[in-house]
């Protein structure tokens, strides 16, 4: 397979893992050789419950045995969709209650960029360096990295660029700003939270030049960081969010979420100023549907916490300067690149699954399920403390 695999799939790097899977179940992936590897990745971020979790499964095989796919998106009321969008309302904070669902997390970003400059009448978008929000041309166009954004240039013009947790940058929102997008949490830039209510006094500033707050949750949404969402740790609630990966319980979803008089915008003048065809598609909004049911209804959330605490106090090692993030988004950050690549490969090796962040190269992706328990905690750090002193005992 993984022949076929490199020949007819097109690839996203020189050097894919090229993992040949067999099968999953709960922290675990199986490759086709029986060998197991303890999951701490989630499909980065995407499976909230872990793998095959029984309460999407079966919502799955239950929708469908009903229906697929029948009519373009917001034509037609679907029980899953609806049902969906109806939850989230009733968990948002403040008047987040009417979402638009999407194929992607990106997806839902481009959405939310023209939603803003719909709403407010102006055009110019202010993301944050070192940001990261998907690879499409407008969430493209967000990035500050030449070499991602050179060759695929022109991109869509009147975005500009402030430094996350810098208050002296706030003065470049003004009355031109559509809106300002950041991320609750920064993913690609290594799990960097913001301080000193750096997301309140964004809030602040947008409101009074009358622009529009975006926060992307795509990574830290779901119950991944303590809260639901990551912006409810840290004290605002935005205009637009923005869910997608751990939605969908291990399926392909995304959403932006805003009230409804500046979602409605969207719907008129033009009409269908934003459609998809398989945005809500019933299956998929079975599955997000149930999982955040179980993510509501138990204590998975809380758990987070308690189980960031165990790979803290575990992950001591001086080859490790810092722990980033919060509840289980966790990056390491190891004394050199040159450690985390042979961490991630040689972890692999041991039945680990462990992985890069985008663009901070000294850090360890530790994203697993929520569902994890402490003992597969206490086994994956084993074998990561175990590669590094042997990592230090060869330097």
């Amino acid at each position: 397979m993984k022949q076929q695999f490199l020949k007819y799939q097109a690839q996203t790097s020189p050097y894919p893992l090229a993992l040949e899977v067999s099968h999953a179940k709960g922290s675990y992936i199986f490759d086709v050789s029986g060998k197991s590897y303890l999951d701490f990745v989630a499909g980065v971020s995407a499976c909230t419950l872990g793998h095959c979790h029984p309460r999407v499964v079966n919502a799955v095989k239950t929708q469908v045995e009903k229906y697929l796919h029948v009519m373009v998106y917001g034509e037609y009321a679907q029980g899953p969709a609806v049902a969906l969008c109806q939850l989230l309302a009733e968990h948002l904070p403040g008047r987040l209650e009417k979402t638009y669902l999407t194929n992607s997390g990106t997806e839902a970003i481009e959405g939310a960029m023209k939603l803003a400059r719909r709403y407010t009448g102006r055009s110019g978008i202010i993301a944050a360096r070192n940001a990261y929000h998907g690879n499409t041309m407008g969430s493209l166009s967000l990035m500050t990295f030449e070499e991602r954004q050179k060759p695929f240039r022109p991109l869509i013009g009147d975005v500009s660029w402030i430094s996350f947790n810098e208050e002296s940058d706030l003065e470049k929102i003004n009355e031109d700003t559509a809106a300002v997008i950041l991320e609750s949490i920064q993913g690609g830039a290594g799990f960097i939270q913001p301080q000193d209510n750096y997301l309140q006094k964004v809030k602040l500033r947008c409101e009074k030049v009358g622009a529009l707050l975006i926060l992307d949750e795509i990574q830290p949404g779901f119950g991944r960081t303590g809260k639901l969402f990551g912006f409810e740790n840290f004290g605002v609630i935005p205009d637009i969010v923005v869910m997608g990966k751990g939605m969908g319980g291990g399926m392909p979803i995304g959403a932006f979420t805003s009230t409804s008089g500046i979602m409605d915008s969207l719907s008129d003048n033009p009409k269908m100023g934003h459609i998809t065809t398989f945005g809500g598609n019933p299956v998929i909004a079975a599955a997000a549907l149930a999982t955040l049911q179980e993510i509501t209804e138990g204590d998975l959330v809380a758990q987070s916490l308690e189980k960031e605490q165990i790979f803290r106090d575990l992950l001591v090692h001086p080859l490790i300067t810092e722990i980033r993030g919060r509840g289980l988004m966790l990056a390491p950050i190891l004394i050199s690149e040159e450690i985390v690549n042979e961490l991630v490969l040689k972890a692999k090796d041991k039945g680990l699954i462990l992985f890069w962040l985008l663009f901070e190269k000294k850090a360890v992706r530790i994203t697993p399920p929520l569902t994890i328990t402490k003992e597969k905690i206490e086994e994956g750090c084993g074998i990561i403390i175990e590669i590094l002193n042997e990592l230090m005992q060869q330097n």
